[in-house]
């Protein structure tokens, strides 16, 4: 009792205390009272985002069709209701029914939101950006939930499109325009809508005693001849289905009573957008293919019908907006029982305009046919205008083959697939070391640089000593006499490799070290052309920094490559006086019968940094290649009987024997013909002067006499022009007539060189 008594006696005190100083009261509490206590909790409030931004939000993704983010958006009813597969999907249908564009296939405005404590809307204008129906708009209301502090889409189908409440769907129904067609210079059609017939045959169903009038028929009809079809029936099995080609249905019509009578021989009839003769340029032309399943909504938003072709290379690739035309289609919204509501949109097709090539019709089928079973390229360009009038890459390949309604596909071999694939474009995209036709270059670097003259002459040997290094002549190499003592036009003349070498390393060695380089460029090599298909650049080295890859470069070798289109501008350029033209393929585009679209005119993209003066000693120089009696082209050219300057070319390299060049132009002044340059380039051939030059010649020769005279049959044909000796002869350094009688050339003074 005592305790409790002094214990109240205490807490009454304190009291006391407490109320007299309160100061001293909290000291004495704090003192007595040591139990340690938490701060009051702080509470933060996190508002829920802005309901604009959401909305900006998941339109910015739809801009992009980002669905997955957009999909994240939705709550967690919205997914429930649908999986991001199915909800992507529904956006890429309505995608490709009203064809819309890409990035951004829509785009919007907010006109209004509106927020509460637990939802929010937000009106929105969407601007839907078709490929076809122009700009289509839409309000679209998007409600919004809050979900775990966030604002989430109460989505259905309708936040696409408010049409498709209640089950409504779009429908497309396209309509796939003409698409235009393909001409010569001359008006003959290349490629066109045409009837056309398979042919092909049975070699065990043929009727001997009707073989000869058979062998006469097919190749009338076809592209092959006499002894081209013998040597298919000889190596074919009895009962193998033989494809010979494909002819316009109007050319078989006129034999079709010889045809009737021949057992064995098939005629499959088939109605497509057809290539004559077996397709005339065709890696130039190009060829169209079917629609793949990666690429199809791509192609559906843009207009296209599922089971439309599309150009897949060449002038169909790169003219596909014109040839195809203009997509039409109608929009339709349908209920859910498919029945039609309203027609949304309409675009009316247009048909595709048609493209009037710069190409000869006759000169390209003719060449396409005489380079063998080499791989190559020529190019044939009218000097002063840049029109490419024939444009040859073997081997050859039929684009109609790439269409299934030819029965003859069945049979074929598929272009792509086949080792030395013809569908490249050895014309524009082949790079390939340019040999000893480089060696212009580098005599005008000399010139314009003045480290040599016209008069600057060497002993040229089998070989010199340049950058500490013996290089070697083409005589030593071929057992040759040395060419002996050589002005520098001579040099060119004779090819004379250590001539060039030494350029080379006089250039490095008095400071010029990317002057050959930067000729080149000026020239036209190392960049692409601009021609109106797909091309490359080649490579000219950047830097030249060494001795060794300035005394290569001068022969053009090492790491330098071109192509052969990039060859025949600039040789194009010297035969008309200096001036770089754009290459071109296209004289003229517009529907047919109409009024062109465009019309070619000549376009001056350059000129040659060399004076007249030095361009005249250059072009005496190649001249002198075909009239001088020690000119590395003189026993092919000499006795054609018109003015030609050229050059020859043989480039090493590293897979087998060496590529053949010759490059050059004619100075016939014919007003019905105008002068061309040509270029040859056949792979692992051997020498310019032996495989390359000949080839020239039949172009000159062709061109000149209305396409009569071949100019000799080539070293690979057999006793006819255009048909192939089996097996292939090795070539030869004489030219022989049609009728294999020896022509009498100008004497020469030594055996024909290399180049």
């Amino acid at each position: 009792m005592k305790k409790i008594s002094l214990i109240l006696i205490v807490i009454l005190l304190l009291s006391i205390v407490a109320c007299s100083n309160p100061s001293t009261a909290e000291e004495t509490v704090e003192a007595i009272d040591t139990t340690p206590t938490l701060p009051n909790p702080e509470v933060l409030i996190t508002p829920a985002p802005d309901i604009e931004e959401k909305a900006v939000a998941f339109m910015d993704a739809w801009q992009i069709e980002d669905y997955p983010v957009m999909y994240a958006m939705l709550t967690a009813e919205s997914r429930k209701a649908i999986t991001e597969e199915d909800f992507t999907s529904k956006y890429l249908e309505t995608a490709v029914a009203m064809t819309l564009q890409y990035d951004p296939c829509v785009d919007y405005s907010i006109i209004s939101t509106q927020t509460n404590p637990g939802d929010a809307k937000a009106t929105v204008q969407v601007d839907y950006n078709t490929n076809l129906f122009g700009t289509l708009s839409r309000e679209i209301e998007f409600s919004f939930i809050k979900e775990a502090g966030d604002w989430h889409i109460q989505w259905d189908v309708s936040s696409i499109m408010p049409d498709l409440a209640g089950g409504n769907t779009l429908e497309i129904v396209r309509d796939t325009p003409s698409r235009g067609n393909i001409y010569a210079s001359d008006g003959s059609p290349i490629v066109a809508q045409e009837d056309a017939v398979a042919i092909g045959f049975i070699p065990g169903d043929l009727d001997e005693n009707m073989m000869s009038l058979f062998y006469t028929t097919m190749t009338g009809l076809t592209i092959y001849q006499i002894d081209e079809i013998i040597e298919m029936v000889d190596n074919a099995m009895p009962y193998d289905y033989i494809p010979l080609g494909e002819v316009a249905q109007e050319e078989v019509d006129k034999q079709i009573g010889t045809l009737s009578a021949f057992s064995g021989v098939y005629l499959n009839y088939y109605t497509s957008r057809f290539y004559y003769d077996g397709g005339i340029a065709p890696q130039t032309v190009g060829h169209l293919i079917y629609i793949s399943e990666d690429d199809m909504n791509s192609y559906l938003r843009m207009g296209y019908a599922a089971n439309e072709r599309y150009g897949a290379t060449g002038l169909e690739y790169s003219f596909e907006e014109e040839l195809a035309g203009e997509k039409g289609a109608s929009l339709y919204l349908k209920d859910s029982n498919g029945q039609i509501i309203s027609k949304v949109a309409e675009k009316n097709a247009s048909n595709g305009q048609s493209i009037t090539t710069t190409f000869d019709y006759t000169l390209q089928y003719l060449l396409q046919q005489s380079l063998g079973d080499y791989r190559g390229a020529i190019v044939v360009m009218e000097v002063d205008t840049g029109k490419v009038i024939s444009a040859v890459s073997n081997p050859q390949f039929d684009p109609n083959l790439f269409d299934p309604t030819n029965d003859n596909i069945l049979y074929a071999d598929n272009p792509y697939y086949l080792e030395n694939d013809p569908v490249f474009n050895r014309a524009t995209s082949g790079q390939y070391p340019l040999g000893s036709v480089f060696k212009i270059i580098t005599m005008a670097t000399a010139l314009e640089t003045g480290v040599y003259t016209e008069e600057s002459e060497i002993y040229c040997g089998h070989s010199i000593e340049v950058c500490g290094n013996e290089l070697f002549d083409w005589t030593y190499e071929k057992e040759k006499p040395p060419s002996g003592d050589l002005t520098l036009p001579q040099g060119l003349m004779r090819s004379c490799n250590p001539w060039f070498y030494l350029i080379g390393e006089t250039l490095y060695l008095e400071g010029y070290t990317d002057a050959l380089a930067e000729m080149a460029r000026d020239f036209g090599l190392g960049s692409i052309t601009g021609i109106e298909v797909p091309e490359q650049p080649g490579n000219i080295p950047e830097a030249t920094n060494t001795c060794e890859i300035n005394t290569q470069l001068a022969i053009g070798q090492g790491e330098m490559t071109v192509t052969p289109l990039q060859v025949a501008s600039f040789i194009a350029a010297l035969g008309n006086g200096g001036t770089l033209y754009q290459p071109t393929l296209i004289e003229a585009i517009g529907p047919d019968g109409g009024t062109p679209t465009y019309t070619f005119e000549a376009e001056a993209i350059g000129t040659l940094p060399v004076s007249e003066e030095n361009q005249a000693i250059i072009k005496d120089a190649m001249l002198s290649v075909v009239k001088d009696g020690r000119g590395t082209a003189h026993t092919q050219l000499a006795t054609l009987p018109y003015r030609v300057y050229g050059k020859t070319g043989t480039a090493t390299n590293t897979t087998g024997e060496s590529h053949a060049w010759f490059a050059g132009y004619t100075e016939v002044n014919d007003p019905a013909r105008p002068d061309i340059a040509i270029v040859v380039l056949l792979e692992n051939a051997g020498e310019g002067s032996e495989m390359a030059a000949p080839v020239f010649r039949r172009v000159v020769s062709l061109y000149f006499s209305d396409y009569i005279d071949i100019g000799y049959v080539l070293p690979w044909e057999a006793d006819q022009p255009y048909v192939v000796s089996s097996p292939t002869p090795e070539p030869t350094e004489t030219p022989y007539g049609w009728d294999g009688t020896t022509p009498t050339p100008t004497p020469t003074e030594t055996e024909e060189p290399e180049g």
